[in-house]
């Protein structure tokens, strides 16, 4: 259920409200936006009567919400959130870009990385320190010393950091060098990795798993959310289908359905939507036109080297000139850069 409290309601009256959803058996979420406080309940009971929260004190409205995610449903906050990293928000009138290789390899790579990708404009850098690998031959990553490697890169050019975890016994260890959690496609369902990272109060961006509905991206970040982490970020990253020309295919239309389904920001990543490089800026100006609130874009400083996704990662010059077009593009909906 959802309880929007009226303008200026008394924290006694709000708290009068919790205690009576506790008493029901909801736990309940509060959300103060601007004007009202809205308290949502998750809980077993399916049949209550709304009216008896609409006539308590302090109380302009409840609704009993349908859909099976409550919490990242646009009704929780019907203004959208807005995530705020260092100095960076996400959701917010900016278009952030998030570049990189697609692992760090060395420490020279991911240092050129970073200052190619700040002199363009980014705002974080992205790399992958432990790399799930469709073979177990394939570079695995350099761990813990991948992270430091980037940390520190990052750092010389005021950037902030965004890195994949795997498991939930990683978590610890990366809260120290990043300032976003990435879970990728293989993991969009992994749980118990989900309800972890529902404890801890860094943002988390969830990429939607290879083959998952909107409803199942959305019910992911509802197990994030229901910990108590409300910080999560969207991200449509292409989808499997009967198509073989791309490595994947990019849902541009999973933009603007997030945007109305969900107060959650939404970005994209044109780099895995499609696999090939060619492919990548006009996907990434695509993904900006329909809305999305930043980009996911693999940059290498020698792709042709790269030991993982040379293929669609973009030569530092290339990237350069999706920055420059985006620069128009922004604006003509109403965004920055």
């Amino acid at each position: 259920m959802l309880v929007v409290m009226q303008e200026g309601a008394a924290e006694a009256q709000i708290q009068a409200v919790i205690d009576r959803m506790v008493a029901m058996g909801f736990n309940v979420h509060r959300s103060t936006g601007v004007v009202h406080t809205v308290l949502g309940g998750v809980g077993p009971m399916d049949e209550f009567d709304p009216a008896a929260f609409e006539v308590m004190e302090g109380v302009k409205e409840c609704h009993r919400i349908m859909s099976p995610y409550k919490l990242a449903s646009r009704s929780f906050r019907p203004g959208g959130t807005i995530i705020k990293v260092g100095g960076v928000e996400i959701g917010g009138p900016k278009v952030v870009v998030m570049a990189g290789p697609c692992s760090v390899e060395s420490e020279q790579q991911i240092a050129r990385s970073a200052e190619q990708c700040a002199a363009a404009g980014a705002s974080f850098i992205r790399g992958g320190a432990f790399k799930p690998r469709s073979s177990p031959y394939a570079f695995q990553g350099l761990g813990e010393e991948g992270l430091k490697l980037m940390r520190r890169a990052a750092d010389q050019h005021g950037l902030l950091v965004i890195s994949e975890v795997m498991d939930h016994t990683q978590i610890p260890m990366m809260l120290g060098y990043c300032d976003v959690l990435q879970v990728g496609a293989r993991n969009m369902q992994n749980f118990n990795l989900l309800k972890e990272l529902g404890k801890i109060r860094k943002p988390v961006l969830l990429k939607r798993g290879i083959s998952a509905t909107i409803e199942e991206l959305l019910l992911s970040a509802e197990y994030v959310m229901a910990g108590g982490n409300y910080e999560v970020i969207l991200c449509e990253r292409g989808i499997r289908t009967f198509e073989t020309y791309t490595r994947n295919t990019m849902d541009i239309s999973a933009i603007p359905v997030v945007k109305k389904l969900s107060h959650l920001p939404m970005v994209a990543d044109p780099s895995h939507g499609t696999g090939r490089r060619d492919k990548v800026i006009p996907m990434a100006r695509a993904s900006v036109a329909a809305g999305a609130d930043g980009l996911l874009v693999e940059v290498h400083p020698n792709p042709n080297e790269a030991l993982s996704d040379g293929p669609q990662s973009l030569y530092p010059d290339q990237f350069n000139e999706l920055m420059a077009q985006l620069k128009i593009i922004a604006p003509a909906v109403g965004r920055t850069l």
